[in-house]
């Protein structure tokens, strides 16, 4: 049942602040026209989902990598001086799960920037390609010549190439255990530049959302010494949609953006990372499995649709969102979602790790359902609610 009632709007309108502005900038420029009750509802949800949801999200993921290439430089040089421990390995694990962790709370966006520049492939391809690696790896120990341009593709960067160098499974492959200190001064050249890589990477994608001059002078720093600013600020574009200077021509548009982000991830989890280990019937199909190494997949899963339900409902008790809209117009259909993103997190966190175990469970398959097919139906409900002329 579609809820509507014009006193309730009239009543909106007359407060103005049901839903309540993140934002601090006062000088976004003069407002095109006056806003209907739907536009204002959805740019306060917009101010708050850039505010309060990415820009903390990116920074966090930021600030983690560049934590993790310090360590990395840390291994590298206790290596070379003998006094390398296994304490100094976890260490930088542990910033990889950091950084890894906010990557995988921001895959509800990784449209804009994420894809525009090829941030997504470049960080984040997957499965790794072990065979390739260990190849790699195997030319490195013996003095090949090897540097970031070409080492293959970005199959062999990023987060899955570290977890591979940082970590390592038990002999039952049961467990993850920090990599064993007997690492070669060749190897950690590779390590110690592919964190950079990702240092720098991660870095730019911050700033593409907030604006390089709204980064530290550190964040700067790193940009400026790779020569990596794409001069973009698609934080403000979002926030300012209707004015000159923004691709979004109603706040609409920027709904709509975010829950498409929304249905991207929902169907790649379900879909492609549950579903084609547990579906596939070819060797590839089972190894297409994310973050085996470090027996991180179940968390990376589970971020993804937190990522969902923080784009949805705002990453704060009180923000405004795009479910406060929806709930204002479809009450059914907000409690509806909300439900589903719980029941979507719920059905991941009981498969068990190692996912390359469990899989083929009923765990997995129950998985793949609630996510894959029902919480992609439910996010379409709401894109099509939000398209509707009210």
């Amino acid at each position: 049942m579609k809820f509507y009632n014009p006193f309730l709007l009239a009543a909106f309108v007359a407060a103005g602040s049901i839903f309540t502005s993140c934002s601090d900038d006062n000088n976004d420029g003069p407002v095109v026209d006056e806003l209907s009750v739907k536009e204002q509802s959805l740019k306060n949800a917009a101010e708050c989902y850039i505010d309060n949801t990415v820009l903390p999200t990116y920074g966090a993921m930021a600030d983690a990598a560049i934590e993790l290439y310090d360590l990395c430089e840390t291994i590298q040089q206790k290596h070379a001086a003998g006094t390398l421990t296994t304490a100094d390995i976890t260490a930088a694990g542990n910033a990889w799960k950091k950084s890894r962790k906010n990557w995988e709370l921001s895959e509800a966006f990784l449209f804009g920037p994420a894809t525009n520049h090829n941030i997504d492939p470049h960080i984040d391809s997957w499965p790794l390609d072990r065979a390739a690696m260990d190849d790699l790896l195997r030319d490195i120990r013996a003095g090949k010549a090897w540097n970031i341009d070409n080492n293959g593709g970005y199959g062999l960067l990023g987060f899955h190439s570290i977890e591979y160098v940082l970590f390592e499974l038990s002999s039952d492959e049961n467990s993850s255990l920090p990599h064993s200190t007997d690492y070669t001064p060749e190897e950690l050249v590779y390590l110690v530049t592919v964190a950079e890589d990702l240092r720098n990477q991660c870095v730019c994608l911050e700033a593409c959302w907030a604006g390089t001059d709204n980064i530290s002078a550190e964040k700067q720093a790193i940009l400026e010494d790779a020569d990596l600013d794409y001069g973009e600020d698609y934080g403000w574009e979002m926030k300012n949609a209707r004015q000159a200077g923004s691709r979004f021509k109603t706040f609409q548009a920027v709904a709509e953006e975010i829950i498409s982000g929304c249905n991207t991830i929902a169907d790649e989890v379900g879909n492609t990372k549950i579903g084609r280990p547990h579906q596939g019937s070819s060797d590839e199909d089972k190894n297409y499995i994310e973050s085996p190494y470090s027996l991180n997949s179940i968390e990376d899963f589970a971020d993804n649709i937190i990522s969902i339900r923080n784009s949805y409902c705002g990453s704060i008790a009180g923000d405004a969102s795009i479910s406060d809209y929806v709930k204002s117009v479809n009450p059914d259909l907000d409690a509806k979602m909300i439900k589903a993103i719980d029941d979507a997190i719920t059905a991941i966190r009981a498969i068990p790790e190692p996912f390359t175990k469990t899989a083929t469970g009923s765990e997995a398959e129950n998985a793949v359902k609630v996510v894959g097919t029902d919480l992609v139906k439910v996010i379409d409900e709401v894109h099509a609610e939000i398209v509707r002329n009210r």
